[in-house]
Protein backbone atom coordinates (compact mmCIF):
# COMPACT_ATOMS: atom_id res chain seq x y z
CA UNK A 1 0.00 0.00 0.00
CA UNK A 2 1.28 3.32 -1.25
CA UNK A 3 1.42 5.60 2.03
CA UNK A 4 1.09 9.72 2.38
CA UNK A 5 2.07 11.72 5.31
CA UNK A 6 0.44 15.21 4.69
CA UNK A 7 2.43 17.50 7.35
CA UNK A 8 5.39 15.63 8.83
CA UNK A 9 7.67 18.66 10.21
CA UNK A 10 5.07 19.08 12.99
CA UNK A 11 6.00 15.50 14.12
CA UNK A 12 9.62 15.58 12.45
CA UNK A 13 11.44 18.41 12.04
CA UNK A 14 14.61 16.45 11.16
CA UNK A 15 15.65 14.99 14.68
CA UNK A 16 13.59 11.91 14.22
CA UNK A 17 13.64 8.77 11.58
CA UNK A 18 11.12 7.90 9.33
CA UNK A 19 12.28 4.47 8.18
CA UNK A 20 9.53 2.66 10.35
CA UNK A 21 6.42 3.75 7.97
CA UNK A 22 8.78 3.28 4.86
CA UNK A 23 9.41 -0.29 6.22
CA UNK A 24 5.91 -0.53 5.84
CA UNK A 25 4.95 1.30 2.20
CA UNK A 26 5.22 0.37 -1.12
CA UNK A 27 5.42 3.94 -1.35
CA UNK A 28 5.56 6.68 0.92
CA UNK A 29 5.65 10.29 -0.03
CA UNK A 30 6.42 13.13 2.79
CA UNK A 31 5.12 16.76 2.63
CA UNK A 32 6.45 19.20 5.47
CA UNK A 33 2.80 20.75 5.40
CA UNK A 34 0.45 20.87 2.71
CA UNK A 35 -2.03 23.93 2.19
CA UNK A 36 -6.23 23.27 2.09
CA UNK A 37 -6.27 23.77 -1.48
CA UNK A 38 -3.27 21.18 -1.99
CA UNK A 39 -4.84 17.98 -0.06
CA UNK A 40 -6.80 16.44 -2.41
CA UNK A 41 -3.74 16.68 -4.95
CA UNK A 42 -1.38 15.59 -2.22
CA UNK A 43 -3.21 12.53 -1.19
CA UNK A 44 -3.01 11.59 -5.11
CA UNK A 45 -3.98 7.95 -5.27
CA UNK A 46 -2.67 6.78 -1.71
CA UNK A 47 -4.93 4.20 0.10
CA UNK A 48 -3.60 5.42 3.59
CA UNK A 49 -3.67 8.86 4.48
CA UNK A 50 -1.23 9.88 7.88
CA UNK A 51 -2.16 13.24 9.24
CA UNK A 52 -1.69 15.47 12.05
CA UNK A 53 -3.47 19.25 11.85
CA UNK A 54 -4.21 18.91 8.05
CA UNK A 55 -8.23 18.94 8.16
CA UNK A 56 -10.05 16.11 6.11
CA UNK A 57 -13.67 17.66 5.65
CA UNK A 58 -16.52 15.83 3.86
CA UNK A 59 -15.58 17.69 0.73
CA UNK A 60 -11.93 16.17 0.69
CA UNK A 61 -13.20 12.68 1.34
CA UNK A 62 -15.55 12.21 -1.00
CA UNK A 63 -12.87 13.09 -3.39
CA UNK A 64 -10.77 10.32 -2.09
CA UNK A 65 -12.84 7.50 -1.40
CA UNK A 66 -10.01 5.04 -2.61
CA UNK A 67 -8.46 6.04 1.06
CA UNK A 68 -8.68 3.21 3.48
CA UNK A 69 -6.83 4.49 6.27
CA UNK A 70 -6.10 7.65 8.06
CA UNK A 71 -4.23 7.98 11.04
CA UNK A 72 -4.27 11.50 13.53
CA UNK A 73 -0.19 11.91 14.25
CA UNK A 74 -2.52 13.06 18.03
CA UNK A 75 -4.82 11.92 20.93
CA UNK A 76 -7.83 14.27 19.82
CA UNK A 77 -9.31 13.62 15.90
CA UNK A 78 -11.56 15.92 15.20
CA UNK A 79 -9.07 16.97 12.19
CA UNK A 80 -11.40 14.53 10.29
CA UNK A 81 -14.95 14.45 9.48
CA UNK A 82 -15.13 11.40 11.51
CA UNK A 83 -19.23 10.46 9.94
CA UNK A 84 -18.32 10.76 6.59
CA UNK A 85 -14.93 8.62 7.13
CA UNK A 86 -17.45 5.98 8.70
CA UNK A 87 -19.60 6.39 5.49
CA UNK A 88 -16.81 5.77 3.18
CA UNK A 89 -15.37 3.08 5.04
CA UNK A 90 -12.11 4.67 6.07
CA UNK A 91 -10.51 3.43 9.26
CA UNK A 92 -9.41 6.35 11.51
CA UNK A 93 -6.98 5.89 14.15
CA UNK A 94 -5.21 8.44 16.98
CA UNK A 95 -2.45 8.51 19.39
CA UNK A 96 -3.71 7.81 22.93
CA UNK A 97 -1.73 9.26 26.07
CA UNK A 98 1.69 9.59 24.38
CA UNK A 99 2.28 12.95 26.23
CA UNK A 100 1.19 12.41 29.08
CA UNK A 101 3.83 13.49 31.61
CA UNK A 102 4.97 16.08 29.05
CA UNK A 103 2.01 18.13 28.98
CA UNK A 104 1.67 17.34 32.98
CA UNK A 105 5.21 19.13 33.45
CA UNK A 106 4.13 21.83 30.87
CA UNK A 107 1.04 22.93 33.07
CA UNK A 108 3.69 23.61 35.90
CA UNK A 109 5.67 25.33 33.63
CA UNK A 110 3.46 27.82 32.93
CA UNK A 111 2.32 27.82 36.31
CA UNK A 112 5.65 28.65 37.51
CA UNK A 113 6.37 31.55 35.34
CA UNK A 114 2.79 33.00 36.31
CA UNK A 115 3.50 32.51 40.24
CA UNK A 116 7.39 33.64 39.87
CA UNK A 117 8.20 35.85 37.09
CA UNK A 118 11.32 34.02 36.37
CA UNK A 119 12.16 35.54 32.49
CA UNK A 120 11.05 38.89 34.10
CA UNK A 121 13.61 39.12 36.55
CA UNK A 122 15.93 37.17 34.35
CA UNK A 123 15.60 39.88 31.88
CA UNK A 124 15.79 42.71 34.26
CA UNK A 125 18.94 41.36 36.36
CA UNK A 126 20.78 41.62 32.68
CA UNK A 127 19.52 45.04 32.23
CA UNK A 128 21.20 46.10 35.45
CA UNK A 129 17.35 46.47 37.72
CA UNK A 130 19.40 44.59 40.37
CA UNK A 131 22.79 46.33 40.56
CA UNK A 132 21.02 49.75 40.22
CA UNK A 133 18.33 48.85 43.01
CA UNK A 134 21.10 48.46 45.69
CA UNK A 135 19.27 46.11 47.53
CA UNK A 136 20.48 42.29 48.42
CA UNK A 137 17.30 41.07 46.52
CA UNK A 138 14.87 42.57 43.91
CA UNK A 139 11.44 42.16 42.39
CA UNK A 140 9.13 43.78 40.44
CA UNK A 141 6.23 41.80 40.38
CA UNK A 142 4.25 39.85 42.82
CA UNK A 143 5.29 36.29 44.19
CA UNK A 144 3.07 33.43 45.09
CA UNK A 145 3.41 30.31 47.17
CA UNK A 146 1.69 27.42 45.52
CA UNK A 147 1.09 25.39 48.71
CA UNK A 148 -1.97 25.48 50.14
CA UNK A 149 -3.56 26.80 47.06
CA UNK A 150 -6.72 25.01 45.18
CA UNK A 151 -6.50 23.96 41.99
CA UNK A 152 -9.78 23.21 40.15
CA UNK A 153 -8.70 20.44 37.17
CA UNK A 154 -11.32 20.13 34.81
CA UNK A 155 -11.42 16.63 32.56
CA UNK A 156 -9.58 14.02 34.66
CA UNK A 157 -7.69 11.48 32.37
CA UNK A 158 -4.32 10.38 32.32
CA UNK A 159 -3.29 14.06 32.18
CA UNK A 160 -5.52 15.29 34.21
CA UNK A 161 -4.36 12.43 36.96
CA UNK A 162 -0.92 13.36 36.26
CA UNK A 163 -1.16 17.25 36.87
CA UNK A 164 -3.14 16.46 40.29
CA UNK A 165 0.16 14.46 41.72
CA UNK A 166 2.27 16.90 40.80
CA UNK A 167 0.03 19.40 42.44
CA UNK A 168 -0.07 17.82 45.28
CA UNK A 169 3.68 17.53 45.58
CA UNK A 170 3.87 21.43 45.84
CA UNK A 171 1.02 21.11 48.75
CA UNK A 172 -2.19 21.86 46.74
CA UNK A 173 -5.57 20.64 47.24
CA UNK A 174 -7.01 19.50 44.13
CA UNK A 175 -10.48 19.84 42.96
CA UNK A 176 -11.72 17.65 39.49
CA UNK A 177 -14.74 17.38 37.55
CA UNK A 178 -14.79 14.90 35.06
CA UNK A 179 -18.19 12.98 33.44
CA UNK A 180 -16.87 9.47 34.97
CA UNK A 181 -15.34 10.29 38.57
CA UNK A 182 -14.04 7.81 40.23
CA UNK A 183 -14.37 8.10 43.87
CA UNK A 184 -11.85 5.51 44.59
CA UNK A 185 -9.03 7.83 44.01
CA UNK A 186 -10.31 10.14 46.35
CA UNK A 187 -7.90 11.08 49.58
CA UNK A 188 -7.35 14.20 51.45
CA UNK A 189 -6.30 16.42 49.00
CA UNK A 190 -8.15 15.31 46.11
CA UNK A 191 -11.99 14.83 45.69
CA UNK A 192 -14.12 15.60 42.60
CA UNK A 193 -16.93 18.25 42.72
CA UNK A 194 -19.86 20.06 40.26
CA UNK A 195 -18.52 22.51 38.09
CA UNK A 196 -19.71 25.55 39.73
CA UNK A 197 -18.22 24.57 42.79
CA UNK A 198 -15.04 24.07 41.35
CA UNK A 199 -14.80 27.44 39.37
CA UNK A 200 -16.57 29.07 43.13
CA UNK A 201 -13.34 27.36 45.36
CA UNK A 202 -10.14 26.80 42.70
CA UNK A 203 -7.24 29.60 42.88
CA UNK A 204 -6.11 27.68 39.82
CA UNK A 205 -8.10 26.47 37.39
CA UNK A 206 -6.29 24.03 34.67
CA UNK A 207 -8.23 22.61 31.49
CA UNK A 208 -7.69 18.99 30.38
CA UNK A 209 -11.31 17.82 28.53
CA UNK A 210 -11.48 17.38 24.71
CA UNK A 211 -13.11 19.72 22.88
CA UNK A 212 -16.80 18.77 21.98
CA UNK A 213 -19.72 20.46 21.65
CA UNK A 214 -20.62 20.94 24.97
CA UNK A 215 -16.96 21.84 25.88
CA UNK A 216 -16.98 24.49 23.37
CA UNK A 217 -16.33 27.79 24.61
CA UNK A 218 -17.11 26.82 28.48
CA UNK A 219 -14.59 29.33 29.60
CA UNK A 220 -17.27 32.55 28.88
CA UNK A 221 -18.58 35.61 30.52
CA UNK A 222 -20.89 33.19 32.45
CA UNK A 223 -18.10 30.64 33.81
CA UNK A 224 -15.86 33.45 34.30
CA UNK A 225 -18.18 35.04 36.67
CA UNK A 226 -18.50 32.24 39.05
CA UNK A 227 -14.98 32.19 39.49
CA UNK A 228 -13.09 33.49 42.46
CA UNK A 229 -11.60 36.92 41.80
CA UNK A 230 -8.07 36.57 41.11
CA UNK A 231 -8.00 33.30 39.62
CA UNK A 232 -5.23 31.80 37.23
CA UNK A 233 -6.01 30.06 34.28
CA UNK A 234 -3.60 27.56 32.45
CA UNK A 235 -4.69 25.94 29.36
CA UNK A 236 -2.82 22.70 27.39
CA UNK A 237 -5.65 21.27 26.34
CA UNK A 238 -7.83 22.83 22.70
CA UNK A 239 -7.65 26.19 22.24
CA UNK A 240 -11.61 26.47 21.66
CA UNK A 241 -12.58 25.45 25.11
CA UNK A 242 -11.81 29.48 25.71
CA UNK A 243 -13.59 32.29 24.13
CA UNK A 244 -10.75 34.44 23.79
CA UNK A 245 -12.63 37.97 23.88
CA UNK A 246 -13.99 37.14 27.04
CA UNK A 247 -10.57 36.22 28.50
CA UNK A 248 -9.20 39.16 27.71
CA UNK A 249 -11.90 41.24 29.32
CA UNK A 250 -11.34 38.76 32.44
CA UNK A 251 -7.42 39.64 32.26
CA UNK A 252 -7.61 43.14 31.72
CA UNK A 253 -10.10 43.96 34.56
CA UNK A 254 -8.22 41.68 37.09
CA UNK A 255 -11.23 38.91 37.55
CA UNK A 256 -8.78 36.59 36.20
CA UNK A 257 -4.81 37.59 37.61
CA UNK A 258 -3.10 35.70 35.04
CA UNK A 259 -3.74 33.14 32.36
CA UNK A 260 -0.83 30.55 30.44
CA UNK A 261 -1.81 29.14 26.91
CA UNK A 262 -0.23 26.52 25.48
CA UNK A 263 -3.17 26.39 22.51
CA UNK A 264 -5.22 28.96 20.90
CA UNK A 265 -8.34 28.88 18.97
CA UNK A 266 -6.28 29.58 15.62
CA UNK A 267 -2.90 27.99 14.98
CA UNK A 268 -1.01 29.64 14.30
CA UNK A 269 -2.81 33.32 15.57
CA UNK A 270 -3.15 36.14 13.70
CA UNK A 271 -1.32 39.31 15.08
CA UNK A 272 -4.51 41.01 16.02
CA UNK A 273 -5.78 38.35 18.61
CA UNK A 274 -7.27 40.17 21.41
CA UNK A 275 -4.11 37.82 24.09
CA UNK A 276 -1.82 39.70 22.55
CA UNK A 277 -2.35 42.99 24.67
CA UNK A 278 -4.07 41.47 27.26
CA UNK A 279 -2.55 41.93 31.25
CA UNK A 280 -0.84 38.92 32.41
CA UNK A 281 -0.62 36.17 29.54
CA UNK A 282 1.57 34.12 28.66
CA UNK A 283 1.25 32.52 25.39
CA UNK A 284 3.43 29.37 24.20
CA UNK A 285 2.80 27.80 20.81
CA UNK A 286 1.56 24.50 21.43
CA UNK A 287 4.80 23.07 22.25
CA UNK A 288 3.40 20.65 25.69
CA UNK A 289 3.65 17.71 23.34
CA UNK A 290 6.83 18.69 21.74
CA UNK A 291 9.80 16.93 23.79
CA UNK A 292 11.89 14.75 21.30
CA UNK A 293 11.39 11.85 23.84
CA UNK A 294 7.36 11.90 23.29
CA UNK A 295 7.60 12.94 19.79
CA UNK A 296 9.72 9.40 19.59
CA UNK A 297 6.57 7.65 21.23
CA UNK A 298 3.99 9.14 19.16
CA UNK A 299 6.12 8.21 15.95
CA UNK A 300 6.00 4.60 17.23
CA UNK A 301 2.35 4.02 18.22
CA UNK A 302 1.71 5.51 14.62
CA UNK A 303 3.62 2.90 12.68
CA UNK A 304 2.48 0.29 14.67
CA UNK A 305 -1.33 1.13 14.59
CA UNK A 306 -0.07 1.02 10.29
CA UNK A 307 1.50 -2.25 10.71
CA UNK A 308 -2.17 -3.60 12.65
CA UNK A 309 -4.69 -2.25 9.77
CA UNK A 310 -1.92 -4.13 7.23
CA UNK A 311 -2.29 -6.51 8.94
CA UNK A 312 -5.95 -6.87 9.08
CA UNK A 313 -6.11 -5.98 13.29
CA UNK A 314 -7.70 -3.13 14.60
CA UNK A 315 -5.26 -0.95 17.45
CA UNK A 316 -6.51 2.46 18.27
CA UNK A 317 -9.25 3.29 16.39
CA UNK A 318 -11.69 5.58 16.84
CA UNK A 319 -14.52 4.93 14.72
Amino acid sequence: MSIVILDGYGLNPGDLSWEGFRELGEEVIIYESTPDDKIVENIGESEIVITNKTELTRDVLEKVKHVKYIGVLATGYNVVDIEAAREFGMKITNIPAYGTNAVAQFVFSLLLEVCNHVTHHDKRVKEGAWADSGEFCFWERPLIELHGKTMGIIGFGKIGEATSKIARAFGIKVIAHTKTPNKDLEEDNLRFVELDELYEQADIISLHCPLFENTKGMINKRSIQKMKDGVILINTSRGALIVENDLREALDCGKIMAAGLDVMIEEPPRNDNPLFSAKNCIITPHIAWAPKETRERLMNIAIENVRAFINGEDKNVVN
